[in-house]
């Protein structure tokens, strides 16, 4: 796994524990809230993932767009499905989200290079 990503991954999985380990009730209940809300339903995981990223590009939130691109690369999306969600996502939020597509492409070429995504 590329550095970066193993950074990343490394991050939010420490911060995460320090997070829940104070055992706030608001807290827990919203990550819980988070994580079911990504499960299988009437939408797949991986359009909901893909929503997500949607979503995390327009609010311009990297480290959000870098954990929905994580998933939706484990949910099998394409790179042209990839550009697609991307042009999406720069139409509903606008140029300002550009600077994020550039990062999320550079994250998307370290997730192509360095691993392959569950299913195949």
């Amino acid at each position: 796994m590329g550095k970066s990503i193993e950074q990343f991954n490394e991050y939010r999985s420490r911060m995460n524990e320090k997070i829940l380990a104070e055992d706030n009730l608001v807290i827990k209940r919203l990550f819980n809230l988070d994580m079911q809300t990504y499960q299988q339903g009437a939408l797949s995981i991986k359009t909901k993932e893909m929503l997500g990223l949607v979503a995390s590009l327009v609010l311009r939130c990297d480290d959000c767009v870098k954990y929905h691109l994580i998933r939706c690369y484990e949910q099998g999306v394409t790179r042209k499905e990839l550009f697609e969600i991307l042009a999406v996502g720069n139409i509903v939020g606008g140029t300002i989200v550009i600077p994020h597509t550039r990062r999320a492409v550079e994250f998307w070429e370290e997730l192509e290079e360095t691993s392959q995504p569950s299913g195949e």
